[in-house]
């Protein structure tokens, strides 16, 4: 296990890091509790839009069904498109970029070594998303988180300023990147082209023993890696993002924001949602396979519009007079939301693999749709409970067990 800096080097980057935010180590407590329970009602929020994107995924092939699908199926795939996919792990990676500033404060108030307890952090996050990939959904986004992480800590000390530049420079240059690989498609492919994908072999070994189960992961989990790595400076971006909102202590004090909270909501939303309609129609219907490329460019572009959208509203809607119960509700879903991450996955792996009922491919997408939602209606309450009796979910005790290290 590594150990903290004892010269207070580690403490002095951490306080300079603090006195960079602008914000004193103190919060005022009423500010402090606000804060905390905007970042986990954020969190409880993009736990049920992953769950949605994730279960495709998990519960069967559906990616590949094209027009063989019913109305139904097809009309779902397309919502999911348009409304989710893209936009909640780019609000989850938001969250981590500020959760970071939230660490450097943490770890100034104990008079702690930020460096030694991020590494950590960033190894021990790392190591459940390999078991997780390994085990339970190779499309695991932990270790991307991870490594990234590092990148963030690197740039820690930049102005909140220039890493929102920063962030519109990697998304830009990803869309041009995306934009001209789907135009050189499209002007080279014939209409109709593009082989059907090959499932059988997915399907027999996801409802096989679970050693096959594990052998598909390994196999998605390997051509995923490109996709993965292609897509890696859109979430730095939100990481990015998040960070200088962190610096700005957006949440903490939001209602200095409402104003462009709600011009996000006002303008973004229409924006967002015609960006996600035109992703959804290339990837989704009615146009052919040839547009996946031109729609996959404009998701770049429009969900990070979308994303700050939902997030901006959601805020607003939590400080109405009926927002306040959903509010609790999914600060506590949030509060444990590494558990409930995984939890989701390991629910989703009992019911449509080899380890329990083998349901992969034998179920329709909107049967699997309305099972996440009843799966996060589970997960609400049960996080309410948990938290009523814990200070901590059970990888969240673990997280910040290694964060702090032995004997901290």
């Amino acid at each position: 296990m590594l150990k903290p800096r004892s010269d207070g080097g580690g403490r002095r980057r951490a306080a300079a890091f603090v006195r960079a935010t602008g914000a004193p180590v103190a919060a005022a407590t009423s500010a402090q509790a606000r804060r905390i329970r905007d970042v986990d009602a954020l969190r409880g929020f993009a736990l049920l839009g992953i769950l949605l994107v994730n279960a495709q995924t998990m519960a069967g092939p559906y990616e590949g069904q094209g027009a063989s699908g019913t109305v139904e199926e097809r009309i779902a795939a397309w919502l999911v498109t348009a409304l989710v996919s893209s936009k909640f792990y780019l609000l989850f990676a938001f969250l981590f970029g500020y959760s970071f500033t939230l660490q450097a404060r943490s770890a100034e108030r104990e008079s702690a070594a930020f460096a030694g307890r991020m590494l950590r952090r960033l190894v021990c996050l790392w190591c459940l998303g390999l078991a997780h990939a390994v085990l339970l959904f190779p499309g695991d986004i932990l270790m991307t988180y991870a490594v990234l992480g590092l990148v963030l800590f690197a740039m820690r000390g930049v102005a909140p300023r220039t890493a929102a530049r920063a962030a519109v420079v990697l998304v830009v240059c990803l869309g041009v990147l995306l934009l001209g690989k789907g135009m050189l498609t499209l002007g080279t492919t014939s209409p109709g082209a593009g082989a059907a994908a090959d499932t059988a072999t997915a399907v027999a070994d996801y409802r096989g023993a679970p050693a096959s189960v594990v052998h598909a992961n390994l196999r998605q989990w390997r051509d995923l890696l490109a996709g993965d790595l292609l897509y890696m400076p859109h979430i730095l971006a939100a990481f990015l993002v998040g960070l200088a909102a962190g610096k700005r202590r957006v949440l903490a004090e939001f209602d200095r924001y409402r104003g462009l909270a709600r011009r996000l909501v006002v303008y973004g939303l229409p924006t967002g949602l015609v960006g996600g309609a035109v992703t959804a129609m290339c990837r989704n219907g009615p146009l052919d396979a040839r547009w996946s490329g031109v729609g996959a460019a404009v998701g770049v572009f429009a969900a990070p519009v979308l994303a700050a959208a939902y997030g901006c509203g959601l805020l607003l809607l939590l400080r109405t007079r009926h927002g306040r119960r959903a509010a609790e509700a999914l600060a506590a879903a949030g509060r444990v939301a590494l558990t409930n991450y995984l939890t989701q996955s390991l629910v989703m792996a009992l019911v449509f693999t080899g380890y329990g009922l083998a349901l992969y491919g034998r179920v329709g997408l909107v049967p699997v749709l309305a099972g996440c939602l009843v799966l996060c209606a589970g997960q609400l309450a049960l996080s309410a409970w948990l938290v009523r009796r814990f200070r901590y979910g059970p990888l969240e005790w673990v997280l910040r067990t290694v964060t702090r290290g032995r004997g901290t």
